[in-house]
């Protein structure tokens, strides 16, 4: 009898429960404790940063870089409309207005629209981007790196300097991905904008349940959504409070499991890039089918694996219902956001190929702890359903 093949959950063979355990014991489960810092320490010497921000969730830490970002309510931000909805939201928070940019064929930001859209839609003027069709003022570009791939960072950088745009970069879906070419060679996903946020939830490569970071090319802006994330304490012994904060803090028992996961990162990606070059060979044969690559010039964590159904007789959420007759689970690529009811109302450019590939990816299972006969089992069902 075959087992279930999830899409993709925690490995927790490391330090896990030993480090939980001394948290338990120790009786620092909150949002204070000796492994909040360590992990943060942690975290910042391996993306090779001075320092890091833990926080409640990854969106936590998207909503600190947009607000650090002096993103205000009536101001504009650039975002993906292929992501998931959590990197659009917090510009909402702040009371903003999202501008939705199509991706390219590494399903990340188109660039190439992103410099069109700036330099014919706007009015550069006194070192403000201004929407021409709305006359607000567009504040900062939010890139995702989707599935692990790195979004092209050189280009949006000179975009960003030249429109003098803040950048937050989305890298929820990327730790452990880094250039190995290029400007940017060595740096990794998160450290190259004005901001960078993680999250640790449970699919992701790492895992503390729950959980992000929040890593500034500033240390005063770091500095700043620290104090922001604690409620703005300015005094602890009598609370007072300057501005508004937020309880956006991680805790100590989900650090203490960050720190466990941490350890074994580069094990995991070496796992999961291994598994991404089998379903590669296994499924290279089937005409109209591909596993899409990753960057060249980019060392992915390889998060998930997209299978591309380009030409086959069967469509995508047919591929996903008789792979779940199969015990095995797939997923579409989330819906795209400009589409979703929130905002349909917003503005966007040129939007083509995000509706390509939201018709036409299939996630498939792409676990850190996924066996080499677990991948020969999904390829094989793939093929056995494709090809019948």
């Amino acid at each position: 009898m075959n087992e279930f093949i999830p899409l993709s959950v925690p490995n927790l063979k490391g330090n896990e429960l030993k480090y939980v355990t001394e948290a338990v014991e120790a009786e620092w489960v909150s949002t204070g404790g000796a492994y909040i810092d360590r992990f943060e320490k942690d975290i910042a010497s391996y993306l090779k940063v001075n320092s890091a921000v833990a926080c409640q969730s990854g969106t936590a830490a998207l909503h600190l870089s947009l607000i650090q970002s002096e993103v205000e309510s009536g101001d504009e931000v650039i975002v993906p409309t292929l992501t998931f909805i959590a990197a659009v939201n917090p510009v909402k928070y702040c009371g903003a207005y999202p501008i939705f940019m199509d991706c390219d064929d590494s399903l990340t930001m188109d660039t190439a629209k992103l410099r069109e859209f700036c330099e014919n839609n706007c009015n550069f003027n006194y070192g403000k981007l201004i929407n021409k069709k709305t006359g607000r003022t567009i504040k900062a570009v939010v890139v995702v790196h989707v599935f692990g791939n790195l979004a092209n960072m050189s280009e949006i950088m000179k975009i960003a300097k030249k429109y003098n745009l803040k950048v937050v970069e989305d890298a929820t879906e990327a730790l452990g991905s880094y250039y190995t070419e290029g400007p940017y060679k060595g740096m990794f996903a998160g450290t190259i904008g004005d901001f960078g946020a993680y999250s640790f939830n449970g699919n992701k490569i790492i895992t503390t349940g729950g959980g992000g970071m929040l890593v500034a090319k500033s240390d005063e802006d770091l500095n700043k959504v620290k104090y922001l994330s604690t409620q703005a304490k300015d005094d602890l012994l009598y609370y007072i409070h300057d501005e508004v904060g937020y309880n956006y803090r991680m805790t100590n028992l989900q650090a203490a499991l960050g720190t466990a996961q941490l350890e074994k990162l580069e094990e995991f990606i070496k796992v999961k890039k291994e598994n991404y070059f089998l379903y590669k060979e296994l499924l290279g044969s089937i005409d109209g089918v591909k596993i899409l690559d990753f960057n060249e010039n980019v060392r992915s964590n390889y998060w998930f694996y997209s299978l591309l159904l380009d030409s086959t007789k069967l469509r995508r959420d047919e591929l996903i219902k008789e792979l779940s007759k199969n015990k095995i689970q797939t997923r579409p690529i989330w819906g795209l956001i400009h589409e979703q009811k929130p905002y349909k109302e917003s503005e966007t450019y040129r939007i083509k190929k995000a509706l390509y590939y939201h018709d036409t990816v299939v996630n498939i299972p792409c676990s850190s702890n996924l066996s080499t006969e677990e991948v020969c089992r999904v390829a094989k069902s793939i093929k056995n359903i494709l090809l019948k």
